[in-house]
């Protein structure tokens, strides 16, 4: 079993009566409608964890965990029970980033599982009559549809540090969707933001429309054609996807949208073939990798850029100074510096890397961060948006060519964290993109299908700039998921990750600063009021932050702000010094979430 963190390294400050105190009552939202599992955003105890957005998803994983299955049969199997109960943000239409960690021998691993577009696309995929294609006509339509990923990463996962068969860990999902869940204030406000274009789909309105209405807080949703899905993968494996009659319905869909009989919205067909999903492959990078404070943190590599730019963010940090040290103006000061920074070189540099030259190591090496930290001031902030540097060729406070902002990103996406009685833990963040993805249901498949491809660059950011993130063929698109996994000494500290598109970066990277400098118990540094700084002129920050007299210092500094509802959607777990399982998530943020242990302290 891998050693926990010591005491020199990382202070972890216990979950207690005093800590659960803090944390406040759960509110209503967070404790579910009537009749669903109870929700409570920390837990403690022996055996394993799990924490995610949805306390059946979470008690799926316990489920498994409890059944003897390790880490990684809980994190499928907790994936596979969100696509019932939270599948407008991910599912086995779409796609994302695995992250473990195997303790017998203090390894992390990774797996991308990210969506592929057709082999036929080029970098006019939405432009037509020399203009791009609106934004939200590309999300609704089969053009915006990538190869699933999902499958395969849950497939690869299992086969490759598993314990069980995909069709034993996919069982608690599959009795979920066949006897249904009970529909919160979250998902029915999800499905109302949805009605209009779910409408335009016979088999979506179907499903989440019962009735032609939207579903009533407190009812009970339930998905038989994802029930018969589930128990189809596990009977023949995912090769239904890839190149069996799964995967024929997913062509059939994309090219032939099945839109409602009379409606006026434009959507468009997809060039998706059989041929494209016969083809698709798993990436397995290493994970990037640095040090802060001591520390070994891993993350995904390209076609994320969550990895990357979570790193170079925390070297620059790093040879800024001590950040423990900082009031906390002069700490989110250099914290929205490096942010804006990163996002500056992630924006020019990260892409796929099988058809682009990504300089991951010079993106994380502490010798380009030394070369980028120069341009923090501490009594003033930059100017946005910033031009890249060239991790390349390291020269200092330099920067080459013009600015590439940072494009749109949908927010809607989902994260779970999982761990074993063995010290095995997995971080995974999967998604459709938007709410709902395309919108277009799988025919008698009970399954969304992702709008993945709408995170390409419709056309290049900055004109005459080399943008890596246009279209092409078989091409992933840039991903900012970051599930994070932090060791010390080999032995696991925590890991962390969220959903929210291009805020995942910064809420990952805030997470870690609050827990590791400001000393923040986990459960408090997910909760703590956030600010996204992107490479943009104004910064987003939550209400707490915006009605904060720090607002007023940072902006006498030159930062600027703009107001937030909600950033990120966090979960994580922790090793206690005493061995101990520390889950956490949400308290407030999308209705709050669910973490739950094997054997809860009493």
């Amino acid at each position: 079993m891998a050693r926990p963190p010591g005491p020199r390294r990382l202070t972890v400050l216990c979950a207690s009566a005093a800590l659960v105190a803090g944390l406040g009552a759960v509110p209503a939202a967070a404790q579910g409608a009537p009749g669903a599992p109870a929700k409570s955003p920390l837990a403690t105890g022996r055996g394993g964890a799990v924490a995610s957005v949805d306390a059946d998803a979470s008690a799926a994983g316990i489920e498994v965990l409890k059944g003897g299955g390790n880490a990684v049969d809980a994190a499928v199997a907790t994936a596979a029970a969100l696509g019932v109960s939270e599948p407008y943000s991910g599912g086995i239409g779409g796609g994302g980033y695995f992250v473990y960690y195997r303790a017998k021998d203090h390894k992390v691993f990774t797996l991308g599982g990210r969506e592929r577009a057709p082999l036929s696309a080029d970098k006019n995929l939405f432009v037509e009559k020399g203009r791009p294609v609106l934004f939200d006509e590309a999300v609704t339509s089969g053009r915006s549809v990538g190869v699933p990923g999902a499958p395969a990463t849950w497939d690869a996962a299992l086969r490759s540090w598993g314990s069980r068969p995909l069709g034993k860990v996919l069982q608690p999902a599959e009795r979920l969707a066949r006897k249904g869940f009970t529909v919160d204030a979250t998902f029915r406000q999800m499905t109302a933001d949805n009605e209009k274009r779910f409408r335009d789909f016979p088999d979506t309105a179907r499903l989440y429309l019962p009735g032609g209405k939207l579903p009533a807080v407190g009812s009970t949703l339930k998905n038989p054609d994802l029930a018969r899905t589930y128990e189809l993968l596990g009977r023949k494996g995912v090769g239904a996807v890839y190149g069996g009659e799964l995967g024929r319905d997913i062509v059939s869909t994309v090219r032939n949208p099945p839109v409602a009989h009379g409606t006026s919205r434009v959507v468009r067909s997809g060039d998706l073939t059989a041929r494209d999903l016969r083809a698709y492959t798993l990436e397995r990078p290493a994970p990037t990798h640095t040090t802060y404070r001591g520390l070994d943190v891993y993350g995904p590599g390209p076609s994320s850029s969550g990895g990357t730019t979570v790193a170079e963010a925390l070297n620059i940090l790093q040879e800024k100074g001590d950040l423990r040290r900082a009031d906390r103006a002069a700490y989110l000061h250099r914290y929205l510096e490096a942010s804006r920074i990163a996002f500056a070189d992630r924006n020019r540099w990260v892409g796929d890397p099988a058809q682009e030259k990504v300089p991951t190591a010079a993106l994380t090496s502490q010798r380009y961060a030394a070369s980028r930290a120069c341009l923090v001031k501490d009594d003033r902030a930059l100017t946005s948006p910033l031009a890249p540097g060239d991790p390349r060729r390291p020269a200092s406070c330099a920067t080459t060519g013009r600015a590439a902002p940072t494009p749109y990103e949908g927010q809607q996406t989902t994260h779970l964290t999982t761990a074993d009685r063995w010290g095995n833990v997995v971080a995974y963040t999967f998604t459709l993109e938007q709410w709902g993805g395309s919108g277009i249901t799988v025919p008698g498949r009970g399954f969304l299908l992702n709008n993945e491809l709408t995170d390409f660059s419709f056309v290049p950011v900055t004109p005459g700039v080399h943008d890596p993130n246009l279209p092409g063929p078989g091409k992933r698109p840039r991903s900012s998921i970051a599930p994070t996994i932090v060791l010390d000494h080999g032995g696991l500290a925590f890991a962390v990750g969220s959903p929210g598109g291009a805020t995942i970066i910064t809420t990952v990277l805030q997470t870690l600063l609050n827990h590791v400098d400001r000393g923040m118990p986990l459960a408090d540094a997910i909760a703590a009021p956030r600010a996204s700084q992107r490479n943009a002129a104004t910064t987003e920050v939550e209400k707490a932050l915006w009605d904060s007299p720090v607002r007023r210092q940072l902006e006498a500094r030159g930062q600027a702000f703009k107001l937030s509802p909600e950033i990120g959607a966090a979960t994580g777990v922790q090793r206690l010094p005493d061995g101990r399982w520390l889950a956490a998530a949400e308290k407030v943020r999308r209705g709050g979430g669910s973490a739950m242990v094997v054997r809860p302290d009493r």
